[in-house]
């Protein structure tokens, strides 16, 4: 378990990016969650349509989150049985849980793993939402997609929200830093 490093943290943290570094540095393999999420989601039985339903109904984002929440309990634990050696980014929402029954589940299925590291750029949670929506308009726009509300919203309840606190083991913060130098800290904090 101590050679598996795990980053949480909310959209535009720098998790992917981190782990790439972090995987070829140490020379593990990277399971990006949000990459393999669907084949687990679908073992399960997970309903796009209805998914979609929900997201354009009145619940938008917010009720699409809370029906995928099982899903994601699901996702969490298959991939860390799956990915017993390496560098594990989660999505910004896999380590985020209202459900007390569901946040156990993740808790317990991370409590062998010394190195759950949450990134995020701050101390602060206001600074933090405001350094990651700028970022993720940076991001939206390069890509040439919509820049949306909805998404800033939800960020700032993935920021602002304790379960990625009470995950973490060790926390990064980020501001001013280069990903080299994040990595190179997160690698003077790993547990052995």
């Amino acid at each position: 378990m101590n050679s598996t490093i795990i980053l949480i943290g909310p959209l535009g943290a720098g998790k992917s990016t981190v782990g790439h570094l972090l995987a070829e540095k140490l020379g593990l393999p990277q399971c990006s969650v949000d990459d393999v999420r669907w084949k687990y989601y679908e073992e399960i039985g997970y309903d796009k349509v209805l998914a979609s339903k929900i997201a354009k109904s009145d619940q938008g984002v917010r009720g699409k989150l809370r029906y995928s929440k099982p899903f994601e309990v699901h996702v969490v634990e298959r991939v860390l049985s799956d990915h017993s050696c390496g560098i594990i980014d989660f999505g910004a929402s896999n380590s985020v849980y209202d459900d007390e029954l569901l946040f156990s589940r993740v808790e317990n299925a991370l409590a062998p793993y010394p190195n759950v590291i949450l990134l995020l750029p701050t101390s602060d949670p206001d600074e933090s939402v405001e350094i990651l929506n700028a970022r993720l308009t940076h991001i939206l726009k390069a890509k040439g997609e919509e820049i949306n509300n909805e998404l800033f919203d939800l960020n700032e309840y993935f920021i602002k929200h304790p379960s990625n606190h009470q995950l973490a083991k060790i926390v990064i913060y980020t501001k001013d830093k280069t990903p080299e130098e994040i990595r190179d800290e997160i690698l003077q904090k790993l547990v052995q």
